[in-house]
């Protein structure tokens, strides 16, 4: 049974907000821009990176993720670990949204960043996209680090934000317990979860610095209320004042109101192969074909007509394939989107590609007849790795799949160069003059997209 608290029982530091989650009314807030440890409550940012790092195909939930030093050392709560260990990367999701495990939180940001430093930067970057204003974060997980800091506004936009621009991964938070994988863990947020009706989320944390704090959100009939408490005295106080805030909004809520979602951010990712685009004029000025003599018409040469056949056909194919991954990325029925991306069912992961204008044909047939324009990224690292897209049996076959590859990944392969290698066997896809960094994303995305990708390194010096 839920206890309601006064408001004269409240001790500082203790702040709240309410919002209308249809609009993002504020219908409450009290020293909602004060910044204050937001304990656990920072797995939401965590989560809402690994979300975001799955769509943009970084990486997968089926990714086999090995647990470092680091993240098995972090301390309660926590799935338990062990440094070495393997496990894929929904379970790590699946414990950091409900068991709220620490090492679970490091081992996801040490997976998409490499780094504890990196991710909490990327996380930075995110929240600056979201709009949270008054947020720094300087781990993963929450626990009390000097200038970790956050405030109930701001946390209350990211609860907002992982319930609309994450649909398909909400559901995670309303489960009393889910299995991680190595065990089964119960919900830290189970007592409201059971005490209040219509609640579905989101994530509760705690540390002695912060208090008890909860971002929690409700639904009822048409109406859904999310709640923020920083700086509860216990879970039952906590809990109780949640469940005072949520009913406040409920009540101040109109009935029927137009939904409008929030903006999704721009897609700030990783840096690691960001850097000025240098572009290096090869053009020929002057051309050293014979004249044509007056009244005669120019037939094109068969090897300049054979290019652009080819070049029209994978631009035809490719653009076939992008519809059948259009049609697939199509979104399920909820139960179907729930099995795939938190059940037990493997995903077909698949990124729909961005298509160039047809302009961009009649372009690529000109490029057949005229000097190549080389561009290439340049970053603090050196342009001498690459990847590896297959080997075939003949060199045409090798550079089709070049052509179709580069078309449908854009982001990545722009500016890389297309190689064919003979060998003893077949003859090897490559693309090449690319940063370590540039590589291996473009291989976790091509992965993502089930096309089989490897690392290509600098010859030995």
């Amino acid at each position: 049974m839920l206890v309601v608290v006064p408001l004269s029982a409240v001790a500082a530091p203790y702040a709240a907000m309410v919002v209308d989650a249809r609009t993002g009314e504020v219908l409450h807030s009290r020293n909602a821009d004060t910044r204050l440890h937001p304990a656990s409550l920072t797995k939401m940012m965590t989560l809402y990176v690994a979300f975001e790092a799955v769509e943009k195909g970084e990486i997968s939930l089926d990714t086999v993720v090995r647990i470092s030093r680091n993240a098995a050392a972090e301390p309660p709560s926590k799935l338990g670990l062990k440094a070495g260990q393997r496990i894929k990367l929904r379970y790590l999701i699946r414990a950091a949204a409900v068991k709220s495990a620490n090492d679970a939180a490091t081992a996801i940001g040490e997976a998409i960043e490499g780094s504890e430093a990196a991710f909490a930067r990327r996380m930075n970057r995110t929240a600056k996209a979201l709009g949270m204003t008054r947020t720094t974060f300087k781990n993963m997980h929450g626990l009390t680090e000097q200038g970790h800091l956050s405030t109930a506004r701001d946390m209350t936009t990211l609860g907002r934000h992982v319930l609309y621009d994450y649909p398909q991964y909400y559901n995670l938070f309303s489960r009393r317990s889910t299995h991680a994988g190595v065990r089964e863990v119960a919900n830290t947020n189970r007592r409201l979860l059971a005490a209040y009706k219509g609640a579905d989320g989101i994530k509760t944390g705690y540390t002695r610095a912060a208090g008890f704090n909860l971002v929690a959100s409700a639904e009822r009939g048409n109406e859904r209320i999310i709640a923020t408490v920083f700086g509860g005295r216990s879970t039952a106080w906590r809990n109780a004042r949640v469940a005072e805030l949520l009913d406040m909004g409920f009540q101040r809520a109109p009935s029927r109101v137009a939904l409008r979602k929030p903006e999704k951010p721009a897609y700030v990712g990783s840096t690691g192969g960001a850097g000025k685009t240098i572009r290096a004029m090869t053009a020929v000025k002057k051309s050293l074909r014979p004249v044509l003599r007056p009244g005669e018409e120019a037939e094109p040469a068969p090897v300049v007509v054979a290019i652009q056949d080819d070049i029209q056909k994978a631009l035809e194919e490719a653009q076939a394939n992008a519809v059948v991954a259009q049609g697939a990325a199509t979104p399920p029925p909820p139960e179907t989107l729930e099995t795939v991306a938190l059940g037990t069912t493997a995903p077909s992961a698949s990124i729909t590609p961005r298509l160039r204008p047809k302009a961009i044909a009649n372009q690529a047939v000109a490029d057949a007849e005229q000097p190549e324009v080389v561009t290439r990224v340049s970053t603090s690292g050196g342009h001498h790795w690459g990847i590896n897209i297959g080997r075939y049996p003949s060199r045409h076959k090798a550079e089709r799949v070049l052509l179709q590859t580069a078309l449908l990944e854009m982001d990545t392969l722009d500016g890389s160069l297309r190689k064919v290698v003979k060998r003893n066997n077949g003859f090897d896809a490559n693309f090449l003059g690319m940063t370590r960094e540039l590589a291996d994303l473009a291989c976790r995305r091509l992965q993502a997209r089930q096309v089989t990708c490897f690392m290509v390194g600098p010859p030995p010096s």
